[in-house]
């Protein structure tokens, strides 16, 4: 492995970042990087700009997928590495320009020494960050070429101690979808509001109603109110329309749908009794990371082997990984690894990826590939 080959790759990813939906550049300079290695098969443009490298094994066995993402995000860098995003306003303040390159150095390692059986399988898949991209991957019937018998991925985690492993059995990460409901009544004068139906009732009572809806359920759930808006700056004008966003999240898929189906009815309810007309928009939904008990023990087995320090993690995180939906089509692990106790938070302007951590990541993903097809 070239160390500092992985780490200028690294920079030059930060500093041409990509949002979700625009990632091409991004592949292509992945796909430039690995094609070097002699993959058996790539598989372009998959579930829009995602890639698979396939490396063969000598003879039939499990099929090992190791998992990264593609896009930055829409939040204006605010640090000064010497190779800061040259993009206006786009940034990659979560680290996925490291796990890039940490895919990329497991790569070269892979291509040295090929697995004796079955097939390691690199995938660098879209739009992590607005939760689309695993749904478009696994949608895509290229990825029945890729179907796994074992995902994994990992997570830089700021807060952590540097190198530090981060394991959980079972729920890794929350769930999480974006839903947004909308109210139409009739606008009307504000001298005869009596003449109008205005949405204001109904979004108070789902502003106190909405965030005790997790009350009915026994293990964690959270409703978070994000955004309200009603009618608009008219004084002469009552409102006819009215909006409430809010973030719903659960460790639990089933909680977290049973949860959407509450508020849901919930805001169907106070519509009806209000006479006003309701649509409701589900965005940016991440299912629950659930990590299996083998793919766990083979991974935990792979950290002990290389003495790595290991924590295990109480609670699942509250925020959400893409990578959940992978652990609904098979056995899947996802783990963190510490990027400092001192490190800026992800998504914070301040942030940078530590390129102490490419070879750590490296490291592990090689272990755990040689445990499963050697």
């Amino acid at each position: 492995m070239h160390l500092n080959q992985l780490i200028q790759l690294r920079q030059e990813l930060h500093q041409s970042p990509e949002i979700a939906g625009e990632e091409g550049k991004t592949a292509s300079k992945i796909l430039s990087f690995i094609s070097k290695l002699n993959p058996d098969e790539i598989i372009e443009n998959l579930g829009g700009s995602g890639l698979a490298f396939i490396f063969k094994g000598k003879s039939p066995g499990p099929r090992t997928l190791f998992r990264a993402e593609l896009d930055a995000l829409p939040i204006q860098e605010t640090g000064n590495p010497s190779y800061k995003s040259t993009i206006d306003g786009k940034a990659h303040l979560c680290g996925h320009d490291g796990h890039m390159t940490i895919i990329c150095g497991l790569g070269e390692k892979i291509a040295e020494n090929r697995p004796e059986k079955g097939e390691v399988v690199l995938l660098f898949q879209p739009a992590e960050e607005t939760g689309e991209g695993a749904r478009r991957i696994l949608d895509d019937p290229k990825f029945e070429r890729i179907k796994p018998d074992y995902a994994y991925a990992l997570h830089n985690l700021p807060g952590f101690p540097l190198h530090q492993v981060v394991v959980r059995k079972g729920t890794f990460a929350a769930g999480s979808t974006g839903m947004t409901i909308s109210l139409t009544g009739k606008t009307s004068h504000a001298a005869h509001p009596e003449a109008g139906i205005n949405p204001a009732n109904a979004l108070m009572h789902l502003i106190q109603t909405l965030p005790n809806l997790p009350n009915h359920f026994k293990n964690f759930a959270l409703v978070t109110i994000i955004h309200a808006e009603l009618g608009s700056l008219a004084f002469g004008t009552s409102a006819g329309k009215g909006s409430l966003s809010v973030t719903i999240r659960a460790f639990d898929q089933q909680d977290l749908d049973g949860l959407i189906e509450r508020a849901i009815a919930e805001a169907k309810g106070i519509a009806k009794i209000e006479k006003l007309g309701v649509k409701f928009s589900l965005v940016e939904s991440f299912a629950v990371s659930k990590n299996d008990p083998k793919a766990a023990e083979i991974a935990e087995s792979a950290m002990k082997d290389l003495a790595m320090d290991i924590s295990q993690k109480a609670e699942p995180f509250r925020w959400s990984e893409d990578f959940g939906l992978f652990s609904q089509s098979c056995p899947s692990y996802l783990f963190g690894l510490g990027s400092g106790e001192n490190c800026p938070q992800l998504h914070e302007p301040t942030y940078d990826f530590p390129d102490e951590l490419i070879e750590t990541g490296v490291m592990v993903f090689e272990k755990i590939a040689r445990k499963i097809n050697s």
